[in-house]
């Protein structure tokens, strides 16, 4: 299952600098407005200590972390949705993402101007937000056409569709994003979700703040806060410029160096990534033999043949039972034999739901 983060915000609020931090293919960041043409795209692996606990005890050949693929969206400005800065072809980049990292500026400094001329975070995220909605508003708009037209046949289903969707479309001519409507979980699905809003889409924040704000933040942190603080959403903060320099340490034991010194327990690029996570409601299972123990991400309620249908579609087709060992089984009694002994090894049909951090061995036949 793959998952795709945007990464969005105004020109020159650090975005790129945390792309470089959480990426392996590194982009090339600039203090100029509007200078990059297109998208950055990279990769992630989703950082899960398990996986070498594991290994620790299985000895694999190989550890293959989850992955999440990454988009730095060039920086966005006023009338982007008009094609002002770069333009509104990059919305349509936000468009093919599953959620959205929102950068915000939370720092000073006197040789990266900003394009508005100060630093306001609130003011930036309502910029962004009203051209992501006014995007929305416009594809709202035009299925609102084509549903009239339906429903003048006397299609009374397409006639409800239209009416809902003028809620929408009301919601957000009022400067609302359509993740924070109360929509029936039916007409979500089978009128909003197909036209991948982008306000719709689940959003973090994440402030970009000075070295010395890196542990408690600062003033524009808390002032973003207070302006989300009744959304559905998350704020974390990291100092990209900072972990953009740690991220350039080869040496782990130098990165750990760097990040106590900082006063820091993690990488805050970590944070963002199990946020992520969170915001999706996603979470690993665990496959683990002398080849290589890995991890593979699905939907919390998957059941186990769905789950196998993640690592490939034959599995899923030919599922005949799951076998089951927990995590934290595995790390008490330290292997497979040791968990049967105990009686914690598990034998479970199609039904069964996969629960974080298990360990399967998928039997099938097709």
């Amino acid at each position: 299952m793959g998952l795709k983060c945007g990464i969005i915000g105004m020109t020159n609020v650090g975005k790129t600098e945390i792309f470089n931090c959480i990426s392996k293919t590194k982009a090339e960041t600039t203090k100029f407005a509007f200078s990059t043409s297109k998208s950055n795209m990279g990769m992630i692996e989703v950082p899960d200590e398990r996986l070498y606990k594991i290994d620790a005890l299985v000895k694999s050949a190989r550890v293959m972390p989850a992955n999440v693929e990454i988009v730095d969206i060039p920086g966005l400005a006023k009338g982007s949705s008009h094609g002002e800065g770069v333009g509104n072809k990059f919305l349509a980049d936000i468009q093919q993402t599953d959620a959205i990292i929102h950068v915000l500026r939370c720092f000073d400094d006197e040789e990266l101007p900003h394009v508005e001329g100060s630093i306001d975070p609130v003011r930036d995220m309502e910029i962004v937000d009203l051209e992501l909605q006014v995007r929305d508003l416009d594809l709202v708009e035009r299925k609102i056409v084509r549903l009239e037209k339906a429903a003048k046949t006397g299609d009374k289903e397409m006639k409800r569709q239209a009416d809902v969707l003028r809620l929408v479309a009301a919601h957000l001519e009022n400067f609302g994003n359509v993740r924070d409507m109360e929509l029936d979980a039916d007409d979500k699905k089978n009128i909003i979700d197909d036209m991948f809003l982008l306000t719709a889409k689940p959003v973090m924040y994440v402030c970009n703040v000075d070295d010395g704000s890196a542990t408690k933040g600062n003033a524009y942190v808390e002032a973003v806060n207070k302006a989300v603080a009744e959304k559905q959403t998350k704020v974390i903060v990291i100092a990209g410029k900072l972990e953009a320099e740690i991220a350039e340490l080869e040496d782990e034991n130098d990165r750990r160096e760097f990040l106590n010194d900082a006063g820091l327990t993690e990488p805050g690029v970590n944070k963002m990534i199990t946020t992520a996570y969170e915001m999706l409601n996603l979470q690993s299972f665990f496959t683990a033999g002398p080849k290589e123990v890995r991890a593979w991400t699905i939907h919390k309620g998957m059941t186990a043949p769905q789950a196998a249908g993640v690592i490939h579609s034959d599995l899923e087709r030919g599922f005949i039972r799951a076998e089951v060992i927990k995590y934290d089984d595995f790390m008490k009694y330290g292997s497979e034999h040791a968990v049967k002994e105990a009686g914690k090894f598990h034998v479970e049909g199609k039904n069964y739901i996969v629960q974080d951090a298990d360990m399967l061995n998928i039997r099938f036949n097709v």
